[in-house]
């Protein structure tokens, strides 16, 4: 695992376990580029639970649910992570179904856009779906509902989105990132809230700073699925591998993250 110096915090840490993309399809035994979405996700889950000393707070899977869209591939999700019995959020990302997905979890997971209290913190879910496009986009009314949360709260935040704000170096990934991306990183580089970003889509480990705040990190997560080609070297050197990537969020605002990496299923 590589990990970010990790201050000390007086007070136990929340605990948030990132994945991404899983790409589910209706029929559990269909395949994906050649993978099982299924068993990519229960592996995936269950090796990072198993590569943990403490139990998640939440899990965030952040977009690309079901590649079908599919209500018996958001009912997989559902029965999947409800055995764990972890605290869930999601966010739907340009293979998802927001309607859907509010059809399956209208209880038992908090959906984007939405705040999340966490202990000391905040966690606030975007939706950068646009529907019938890959690229993804926030209208004028979440930008607005951004804005007042930001501006309503001083603890502090991570903010979760499925498309990446900033290019990455990828020609292909960034013609299909985040549009006009100018209203979001206004608003998260002028609050001093805001201590991280963390996003999906890139099926890739991605680090970069927020735009005029050096200090803020940018995470891109892997996917459980497969990799796409990797825009900078994997800090554990497996940049092929599905992962994931774990946040711990101390109540005084100091926090770590770490980035994790599994074989994928036999």
């Amino acid at each position: 695992m590589a990990t970010d110096p990790l201050l000390s915090a007086p007070l136990p840490l929340v605990r948030v376990l990132q994945l991404s993309d899983p790409h589910l399809l209706a029929e559990s035994s269909a395949c994906y580029r050649g993978v099982n979405p299924w068993r990519g996700l229960r592996h995936g889950l269950n090796q990072a639970l198993a590569s943990l000393e403490q139990r998640p707070d939440l899990l965030l899977i952040t977009g690309d649910l079901c590649q079908d869209e599919s209500l018996a591939g958001y009912r997989q999700l559902r029965e999947l992570v409800a055995s764990s019995g972890i605290p869930l959020a999601l966010l739907p990302g340009n293979h998802d179904d927001p309607a859907l997905l509010r059809q399956v979890f209208s209880h038992g997971a908090s959906l984007a856009p939405a705040v999340l209290p966490l202990g000391g913190w905040r966690l606030i879910l975007l939706s950068s779906h646009q529907r019938g496009s890959t690229a993804g986009g926030l209208d004028g009314a979440q930008l607005d509902w951004l804005g007042c949360q930001l501006a309503g709260d001083d603890a502090p935040t991570w903010v979760a989105i499925h498309h990446p704000p900033v290019p990455i170096g990828s020609p292909g990934l960034d013609a299909i990132a985040l549009q006009r991306p100018e209203g979001l990183l206004a608003l998260l580089a002028g609050s001093p809230v805001v201590k991280g970003v963390v996003f999906g889509h890139v099926h890739q480990h991605w680090q970069g700073a927020l735009p005029g705040r050096p200090e803020v990190p940018l995470l891109g997560c892997p996917s459980t699925l497969c990799a796409f080609e990797a825009a900078q070297p994997c800090p554990l050197g497996r940049p092929e591998d599905p992962g994931g990537r774990w946040l711990e969020l101390g109540p005084d605002g100091r926090w770590r993250q770490t980035l994790l990496r599994w074989s994928p299923p036999a």
